[in-house]
């Protein structure tokens, strides 16, 4: 069986800005691991979803999702803040 390369893509969204979610970094393999591990050094959440992931990278660096992801991203946007309402409370 033909082992699965990892992929990670970071987004960066400012609610108000009126903008969509922009890819900031984007990789495979070591590099993908390494996005991982600073997004985790640095506290920010972590999603796994491998089919997101797979379109995210295909994505251009700073450019914003298409509408087609829209839906998607929301809701791993939802749930990283609800986190972080969660997390304000305690």
């Amino acid at each position: 069986m033909k082992e699965q390369r990892k992929l990670a893509a970071a987004l960066s969204y400012h609610q108000h800005s009126g903008g969509a979610p922009k890819v900031v970094a984007a990789g495979r393999g070591e590099l993908a691991a390494r996005i991982v591990d600073a997004a985790v050094s640095a506290g920010v959440p972590v999603h796994h979803d491998a089919d997101l992931a797979q379109l995210l990278v295909g994505l251009k660096l700073q450019e914003e999702i298409p509408v087609e992801l829209y839906r998607a991203v929301a809701g791993v946007l939802a749930v990283i803040f609800s986190l972080d309402r969660r997390d304000d409370k305690l």
